[in-house]
C-alpha cells in the first residue's frame, strides 16, 4: 500500500512537529494549528448541542413512544459510544481534516471512501439546515415579534414552519460571515457558546428534577401505535438525532494542538456528557411536565414545560440560553462540513476542487467550502415553506446519511482487524504516551459499533407513513430519505463516471509513531 500522492502544495514549511507529522501524510499545514483540549471538546459537544437538539426532537419522540422513550436516550448513547470508541482510535492514527471520509479511505479502497465522504458532507450540509430550523422552537415562545410570518408559531403548521426558514436563513448568513472570518474568532464563539450551553444544561436539569409533578413510573408507559417496540424504535429517532457529530473533534485535527492526543479523548467526553446531560433533561421535562394529556407535551415540547413549571420569566431566560446554543451549533455543523468539502477538494476528488480546496493565507479559513454550505443548507431551509412535514424530513434524513457514513467507516474497519492488518500498538502520541487503543477490546466493540450502525441506518430510513407523512397526499415526504439518498448516489456515480479524480488518495499503512 502506498501513501497519498502528495499534491504541488504538500511541501512542509512549517516545522512544528504536529505540521511535520502532517506532512507526512502528504499535506501542507495551511489551516491555522490553534486550537486546544477545551475548544477540541467544545467542536464535538457543540455538533451534538443537546440544548438544540432536544428541544428540537422532544416533541416527537414523547407523541411516539410516550414517557417510555426515555429508555430510547441510555440505549441509543450506548450504541454511539461503541462507534465513538472506534473512532478515538483513528483520530489517534490519522489526526486529519475530513475524518470520516479519511479514515474510510485508508481503511478500504479510495471509490469507497469517497462515497463516504460524499455521504457525510451531503448529511452535514442537511444537518445544518436542521439545526438552523431549530430556531422556530424557541425564539417565538421567548417573544411573540419573532413569529415574523405570522399566525400558529408551531413547526407543524405552514405559519409556523415557514417562520422556521426565515429565520433559519438569516442565522445562516450570521454562521457564514464567522466561518471566514479567522480561526481564532471561530474557536472563541465555540468555547463560549459551549460553556453557556452546559451551564444553562445543567440548570436546567436541576429546575426540572426539583420541579417534578410525578415519579419515574412515567417512563414505563409507551405511546402511539404498532405496539411498544414500534413505538419506541420511532422515538429512538430523538435520541439518534441528538448523539451525532462527536467525530467533529477528530475532524478539526488539523487545528488542534497535539491532535493524536487530545481527539481521541474530546471524541469521547463530548458524547459522553452530551448523552448523560440530554438524557438528564428528557427525564427531568417529563417529571416536571404539568400535564402529560393534553397534547401540549407532544406539540411544543420542553418549551411547554420550562414556560409552564418554572414561570415565564425564568423560562424565557433559559429559552435565550437554548437559542444561543442553536446558533452555536449551527455554526460547529457548518465548520464541520466545511473541513470535509474541503479536505476532499484538497485531494482535487470534487468539482471546483481548486477552488474548494483554497485556504485563505490570512485567516486560514477555506472560505468557499463555507458559502457553499450555507448556500445549499439555505435552499434545504427553504423546503419548509412547501409543507411542514419538511421539518421531519429534512431531520431524519440527515441522521440516516450521518449513521450510513459512520457504518463505512466501522465497517473496514472490522474488516482490517479480521485480516490481521490492524496493530493495537500502533507508536506513540506527541507526549511520546502510547497512543489511545481499544486493546483486546477492539473487535467486539468494533462488531457491536457496526451491527449497531447498520440497524439505526435502515431504522431512521424506513418510510413509514405514520412518521414522514401524517396528513397523507405527500408520498414524496414518505420516501423522502430514500431518495434523497438515492440521488446523492446517483449523483456521486455520475460524477465519477465522467471524471476520474485528479488525485488518488490510497491506503497508508499503520504509523508506527507520531513524527
Amino acid at each position: 500500500m502506498t501513501a497519498i500522492a502528495p499534491s504541488p502544495r504538500t511541501e512542509a514549511t512549517d516545522p512544528a512537529p504536529d505540521s511535520a507529522a502532517l506532512a507526512g501524510f502528504g499535506y501542507r499545514q495551511e489551516l491555522h494549528r490553534s486550537m486546544g483540549r477545551y475548544a477540541s471538546f467544545a467542536a464535538g459537544f457543540s455538533f451534538i448541542s443537546v440544548l438544540t437538539t432536544v428541544f428540537q426532537f422532544f416533541a416527537f419522540g414523547y407523541s411516539f413512544g410516550g414517557g417510555a422513550f426515555f429508555w430510547t436516550w441510555p440505549a441509543v448513547l450506548l450504541g454511539q459510544l461503541l462507534v465513538a470508541a472506534c473512532f478515538a482510535e483513528l483520530a489517534a492514527r490519522y489526526p486529519i481534516s475530513g475524518a470520516i471520509y479519511q479514515w474510510s479511505t485508508r481503511l478500504s479502497r479510495p471509490a469507497f471512501g469517497w462515497f463516504a465522504g460524499w455521504i457525510m458532507v451531503t448529511g452535514q450540509i442537511v444537518v445544518v439546515a436542521a439545526a438552523a430550523l431549530a430556531l422556530q422552537m424557541v425564539l417565538p415562545a421567548v417573544w411573540s415579534g419573532f413569529q415574523i410570518v405570522g399566525g400558529d408559531p408551531a413547526p407543524t403548521t405552514a405559519t409556523g414552519a415557514a417562520n422556521a426558514a426565515v429565520l433559519a436563513v438569516v442565522l445562516l448568513v450570521l454562521t457564514t460571515v464567522v466561518n471566514v472570518l479567522d480561526n481564532r474568532v471561530l474557536s472563541v464563539v465555540n468555547r463560549v457558546g459551549v460553556t453557556a450551553e452546559i451551564i444553562g444544561a445543567v440548570l436546567i436539569v436541576v429546575l426540572l428534577l426539583t420541579h417534578s409533578e410525578r415519579g419515574g413510573g412515567v417512563t414505563l408507559h409507551t405511546g402511539g401505535e404498532g405496539g411498544a417496540i414500534g413505538a419506541l424504535l420511532v422515538g429512538a429517532f430523538a435520541a439518534a438525532y441528538v448523539l451525532i457529530g462527536f467525530d467533529s473533534a477528530g475532524e478539526m485535527s488539523e487545528e488542534t494542538r497535539n491532535p493524536r492526543r487530545t481527539a481521541p479523548r474530546t471524541i469521547l467526553t463530548a458524547l459522553l456528557a452530551a448523552g448523560v446531560l440530554a438524557t438528564l433533561m428528557v427525564l427531568g421535562g417529563l417529571l416536571a411536565a404539568p400535564s402529560l394529556t393534553d397534547g401540549r407535551l407532544a406539540t411544543e415540547g420542553l418549551a411547554y414545560v420550562l414556560t409552564s413549571s418554572l414561570g415565564p420569566g425564568v423560562g424565557k431566560a433559559l429559552l435565550l440560553d437554548v437559542a444561543l446554543a442553536v446558533a452555536v451549533a449551527t455554526l460547529a455543523i457548518q465548520t464541520s462540513a466545511t473541513r470535509m468539502l474541503f479536505s476532499m477538494a484538497r485531494d482535487g476528488v470534487l468539482p471546483a476542487s481548486r477552488v474548494l480546496g483554497r485556504v485563505s493565507p490570512r485567516t486560514g479559513m477555506p472560505v468557499a467550502p463555507a458559502v457553499v454550505v450555507g448556500v445549499a443548507a439555505a435552499g434545504l431551509c427553504l423546503l419548509n415553506l412547501a409543507s411542514p412535514e419538511a421539518f421531519l424530513a429534512i431531520g431524519t434524513t440527515c441522521i440516516a446519511m450521518l449513521y450510513l457514513a459512520y457504518a463505512m467507516v466501522t465497517g473496514p474497519m472490522l474488516l482490517r482487524r479480521l485480516r490481521g492488518g490492524w496493530a493495537a500498538d500502533a507508536g506513540v502520541d506527541e507526549l511520546g504516551k502510547p497512543l489511545f487503543s481499544l486493546g483486546r477490546w477492539g473487535l467486539p466493540i468494533n462488531v457491536l459499533a457496526l451491527a449497531y450502525g447498520l440497524f439505526m441506518t435502515v431504522n431512521l430510513a424506513w418510510p413509514r407513513a405514520a412518521v414522514y407523512d401524517p396528513e397523507g397526499g405527500h408520498w414524496y415526504f414518505q420516501w423522502f430519505t430514500v431518495l434523497f439518498l438515492g440521488t446523492m448516489l446517483a449523483l456521486g456515480t455520475a460524477y465519477r463516471m465522467l471524471r476520474r479524480p485528479a488525485v488518488a488518495v490510497q491506503p497508508v499503512p499503520e504509523p508506527s509513531a507520531a513524527s
